[in-house]
């Protein structure tokens, strides 16, 4: 159980160094586009699109890594300071009331969006912008499947928490009394 928990925290640990790079992409389109069009007066839709869908693949891969990261919003009302196996408890809670019906009907209904997308080889809807809009539309799927995975993690860690077994996990995948 520790090994998938690693194993998963793993995969979103390095999709997050891969995605996070897509922001030094998304910046040097950016400033392309603008100074193509302020000092040239001249651009291109496909590059507008492309600076978007960078960012939209961007926050939708990483969701499972700011997850890994308690960087989610959390109403912390007493999270903070409570005990570890009551953070265990309310991660495990979060996770099956929460997460996972979420992740569920995002793919449940998310699937026949992007199988379509894939049929149609959908493209970009402005004139000029670019082919391959069925690979934006994937990252749907990835968003709740690195989400699932990572609330697998989560719940499982929990488990680990409350049979005295958290010594199985690594330092930086422990909780902490009194902090998050």
């Amino acid at each position: 159980m520790a090994l998938l928990v690693r194993l998963i925290c793993g995969i979103n640990q390095l999709l997050g160094v891969i995605f996070s790079w897509f922001s030094l992409g998304i910046v040097l389109v950016c400033f392309t586009v603008v100074v193509l069009r302020y000092f040239f007066s001249t651009g291109f839709v496909w590059m507008q699109d492309l600076y978007v869908w960078l960012n939209g693949m961007m926050f939708m891969g990483i969701a499972g890594f700011t997850l890994l990261k308690n960087g989610h919003v959390r109403v912390d009302i007493f999270y903070r300071e409570a005990r570890v196996k009551t953070k265990a408890l309310v991660d495990m809670f979060g996770t099956v009331v929460f997460i996972g019906p979420f992740v569920y009907v995002l793919f449940y209904y998310g699937l026949p969006y992007v199988q379509r997308s894939w049929r149609f080889m959908e493209g970009s809807a402005n004139f000029g912008g670019m082919p391959g809009l069925y690979i934006l539309k994937s990252f749907l799927l990835v968003f709740a499947v690195v989400v699932a995975l990572q609330a697998l993690a989560m719940f499982l860690r929990g488990v680990l928490v409350l049979a005295d077994r958290e010594d199985l996990l690594p330092e930086s995948l422990r909780y902490h009394e009194g902090s998050i």
